[in-house]
């Protein structure tokens, strides 16, 4: 992929700031594939555009709800496809694979929301203590 100008990205620091993650996570993303840099200074450093701090939310978004590392590079690969449109992202599968997406998501916040009220529940019994 060309090198990016330095006026449209950001740094690996200003990302982990933007996000919250640490150098070492996104490095880590980097690595396996996940989030890759979309460049490079000429030193080697690495360069991430708005469009990959999007990318970088989504995964942000699915880390509480417990989705692994394979899962989250699937969904953003369904993602990718759609966006590009074409023959690709008009193949039923695709839409499937993404609903599938979406109803796990939703089955693991119900999830959450419930551990959520037995936390609230349990507050309750120790302030009344």
């Amino acid at each position: 992929m060309p090198e990016e100008t330095t006026s449209n990205t950001m740094h690996i620091g200003e990302l982990a700031e933007k996000t919250g993650l640490s150098l070492r996570t996104l490095r880590h993303y980097d690595e396996i594939g996940l989030l890759k840099a979309s460049g490079r200074t000429e030193g080697g450093f690495r360069l991430y555009t708005e469009r990959d701090h999007s990318r970088l939310i989504v995964i942000r978004r699915m880390k509480p709800l417990g989705f692994s590392l394979e899962q989250m590079m699937a969904l953003l690969k369904i993602v990718d496809t759609l966006q590009a449109g074409g023959a690709a992202a008009a193949d039923p599968t695709v839409r499937r694979e993404l609903d599938e997406f979406i109803a796990q998501a939703l089955e693991r916040r119900q999830k959450l929301q419930d551990q959520l009220g037995m936390a609230d529940e349990f507050l309750e019994l120790l302030r009344r203590q």
